[in-house]
């Protein structure tokens, strides 16, 4: 079941001779971690602000939880959340306050002019967020005396307040420590298994994009790769083993013997190629000084798609 599904989206913009978003389409199914990659200037940004419903396209068609984005807008952002880049925090507010308005305006608790008002099941959320994101009693101190991190922090625990069936992640952990990233990706695994919250994610981090479900890589507004990590990994780069001996010509005569292509004078990369790297290695008998295998990543798999374009 897709819960996100774009349909030849196009958005020009006035006195551009190109398209920002240059008709695309995909899908993303209900529950998935899908990673929307690409550069600065790629169409990224402008394809989620469609999304989420604060900029509006040229043409095509957009559904969200099962709402079209021309006729039911209202009705798409009450079904999502959204970290944003830039926060959108009020200043002048506490944390907890920025929280019970949020809430409020999405229906999920009614207005209380003060927190000890609120009902307990806000309370408990608003501590178990708090200390998901390592906030604290910080939570009921002024946004104004927050650092970066802890705003940051903030808007994470405001987007998940409401409980969204889509979840829209906008670089969220840039400015994060170590600590609040992992403990962020555990609390968002745990809400994908639990509640079948979708996740769809933009980042500079490719390591967080390794475990999407699939990605979508976008270029010059257009979708240039779509499928999962391991797919696409494999699709463009290849796994090697890298080898070397005292006796590097007799390496060799053995690796052109077995007839295994390789690379490099010195340490040689051997291209796997679906070879099972444990007989490569039984069946080399000159002694050898080094022994290593190299399995690519996304990082380098995004690098020589953005790159080649």
């Amino acid at each position: 079941m897709a819960i996100i599904e774009v349909n030849n989206l196009v958005k020009h913009y006035k006195k551009s001779d190109t398209n920002a978003v240059d008709n695309i389409s995909f899908k993303v199914k209900k529950g998935e971690l899908f990673a929307f990659l690409g550069p600065n200037g790629a169409g990224k940004t402008t394809t989620i602000s469609i999304l989420t419903t604060t900029l509006n396209k040229t043409s095509g068609t957009v559904r969200v939880a099962g709402h079209d984005l021309d006729n039911d807008e209202k009705e798409v952002r009450r079904n999502i959340g959204i970290i944003f880049q830039n926060p959108s925090l009020d200043k002048n507010l506490s944390g907890e306050e920025n929280i019970r308005f949020h809430a409020s305006l999405y229906g999920v608790y009614p207005f209380r002019p003060s927190y000890r008002m609120m009902p307990q099941s806000y309370k408990d959320k608003v501590g178990a967020l708090a200390d998901v994101m390592d906030l604290g009693e910080a939570i009921y101190k002024p946004v104004r005396d927050y650092s970066g991190g802890m705003k940051r922090k903030l808007e994470i625990v405001r987007s998940l307040i409401h409980e969204p069936d889509v979840l829209f992640l906008d670089e969220p952990t840039t400015g994060l420590d170590p600590l609040s990233r992992r403990n962020l990706w555990d609390y968002l695994n745990k809400v994908r298994q639990d509640q079948g919250t979708t996740v769809f994610l933009t980042t500079h981090y490719l390591d967080e994009a390794e475990n999407a479900d699939r990605v979508c890589i976008i270029n010059g507004g257009k979708i240039v790769k779509l499928g999962t990590p391991d797919a696409i990994k494999q699709e463009l780069l290849h796994e090697y083993l890298v080898l070397d001996a005292k006796d590097r010509t007799a390496l060799r005569r053995e690796l052109d013997s077995a007839k295994l292509e390789y690379e490099g004078e010195g340490p040689m990369r051997i291209l796997v190629n679906g070879h099972n790297i444990q007989n490569i290695i039984k069946g080399i008998k000159t002694p050898l000084t080094a022994v290593r295998t190299h399995a690519p990543t996304l990082e380098e798999a995004y690098l020589s798609i953005v790159e080649g374009d």
